[in-house]
């Protein structure tokens, strides 16, 4: 399948094998162009790891916000919600497809046939316990409010990690990091605009928004504790210890709550990670089926 500029042009044009579009659009390879040589004195493995904790993340919370399309309070609230989400799949496409180029794949591989890309068998053909992603992003979504609460909170933490990566030694890291860094400014400002009229607003949105934030806030126990991975490749100037952006997200989000009038919840004290090494509760299981579902029953089908 040749290459096309847009998803229109894909659905437009002809192809010979007969075959359109079912999983993965058949645009060019997501990688192609970029250094993807692993820099020296970097474990690939860790590498993998890494940057599945960071697209997994992507992946989850792009779906859970998918979930809220025809259901937002208002048409434009459809379209911002649903481009969050598409930024979000972008970075975890990229994310996965730097896995599978040095080889952290893991039993997807086998599961997944040979014409599905990397990123996609990393998508599609994991079960719950190989995904690395954090119990924030895998949370249920709540009411409205919780839910721009949640997108606040996750996007204040994945701005201030983003920001450090544009200096990353790994060239496709920081690549992913530099656009990365532009969608997650809105994010977190698109998300802190509708917590300030939530908050400020009526006494049942004010209090709607209150309860988001205090289920919110315990998520937070175990996202600024680092991995094994995350020491060694913070250590060789890879990746992001996430202790070293706490300070910086607990003071944007201390200032967004303050300003919507709502009080602070505690902050809660560090654990140990869990789903940053594949312990998760049952919600990532229920998302993942919908996510999932369709591309385990027809493994490499075409339209």
């Amino acid at each position: 399948m040749g290459h096309e500029e847009t998803v229109y042009d894909a659905l437009a044009n002809g192809h010979d094998d007969g075959g359109h579009w079912a999983f993965g659009s058949g645009f060019d390879e997501p990688l192609a162009g970029v250094d993807t040589t692993v820099p020296d004195g970097v474990d690939p493995a860790d590498l993998g790891a890494y940057c599945l904790m960071l697209g997994d993340d992507a992946l989850v919370l792009a779906q859970r916000l998918t979930q809220w399309m025809t259901a937002a309070p208002e048409l434009e609230e459809e379209v911002a919600v649903g481009n969050t989400a598409l930024d979000l799949l972008g970075q975890a496409r990229l994310l996965l497809a730097r896995a599978g180029t040095v080889g952290v794949l893991g039993r997807s591989r086998s599961r997944a046939s040979a014409s599905i890309p990397d990123e996609d068998a990393l998508a599609y053909f994991r079960d719950p316990d190989e995904f690395l992603s954090t119990g924030l992003v895998e949370a249920d979504n709540g009411d409205f409010g919780q839910t721009m609460v949640r997108l606040l909170v996750a996007s204040t933490v994945r701005l201030a990690v983003l920001a450090r990566l544009r200096t990353s030694r790994d060239p496709v890291l920081a690549a992913i990091a530099a656009k990365g860094v532009h969608e997650l400014t809105y994010h977190r400002d698109h998300a802190a605009r509708w917590v300030l009229r939530l908050g400020d607003g009526t006494a049942e949105s004010h209090r709607r928004v209150q309860h988001g934030a205090d289920l919110v806030w315990p998520l937070l126990a175990d996202v600024f504790t680092a991995t094994d991975v995350e020491r060694r490749l913070a250590t060789v100037g890879v990746a992001v210890d996430p202790a070293d952006v706490r300070d910086e997200v607990r003071d944007v989000l201390t200032t967004v709550l303050q300003r919507a009038m709502l009080r602070v919840p505690a902050w809660p004290s560090d654990v140990a990670p869990r789903g940053r090494v594949g312990e998760h509760g049952p919600e990532l299981t229920g998302l993942l089926g919908t996510l999932q579902g369709l591309a385990r029953q027809h493994p490499a089908a075409t339209w």
